[in-house]
């Protein structure tokens, strides 16, 4: 009988350790994967609304050329330095300076862009922006509606002005000029960013 009971004891502590052994292990497991970065009790992940940054570009000209550029964006964080964002843009252009040929005109589209941080004051920056606007067709002599496609590559400083606020002066070029392209290389953008 006590050899029975020997036995059974023998089983059971060896499920015991068995038991504890897994225990450890999984344990052991958690703390690796919190030296990694993978997950911390102390440092929560952010929230998806921590992650967003706002920002954009105003211009604003009156005169004789009447100029307003209003291009809000909202961008997602996808790391620290890296994130991605879009935005709509929307211009008015009232050009008064040709007695017989007035030009007024609304031009409104979107862009989607790429930013990254190489340094705490330093990013490279990519954009693609489509436009619809009014342009002159010299085949019909009339002012025709096109989409208008850019793609923007380049770099900036950003200058911080508060705890979660920069300003951001940006070199660019147009990768894809074509012959209703608003933009001259180079292009030199100034801007905020809220966030980011």
């Amino acid at each position: 009988m006590d050899s029975v009971i020997f036995g059974v004891r023998n089983i059971m502590m060896k499920k015991l350790m068995l038991l504890w052994i897994i225990l450890f292990s999984g344990i052991s497991m958690s703390f690796a994967q919190d030296t990694l970065g993978v997950s911390h009790p102390y440092k929560p992940t952010p929230s998806f609304i921590d992650r967003l940054f706002y920002g954009g570009d105003i211009s604003l000209n009156f005169g004789d050329v009447t100029y307003i550029y209003l291009a809000p964006t909202i961008g997602y964080k996808i790391t620290p330095k890296f994130g991605v964002g879009l935005g709509p843009s929307y211009s008015y252009l009232n050009d008064k300076r040709y007695i017989n040929n007035h030009y007024e005109t609304n031009t409104y589209g979107g862009r989607v862009f790429a930013q990254y941080r190489v340094v705490e004051q330093a990013m490279l920056y990519s954009e693609y922006e489509l436009v619809n606007a009014e342009v002159y067709n010299l085949l019909q002599t009339k002012l025709v509606r096109v989409n208008i496609g850019s793609l923007l590559v380049g770099g900036g400083y950003i200058a911080p002005i508060g705890a979660n606020s920069n300003f951001t002066i940006m070199g660019l070029w147009n990768v894809t000029p074509s012959e209703y392209s608003f933009y001259e290389n180079p292009i030199i953008r100034a801007g905020f960013n809220i966030g980011f």
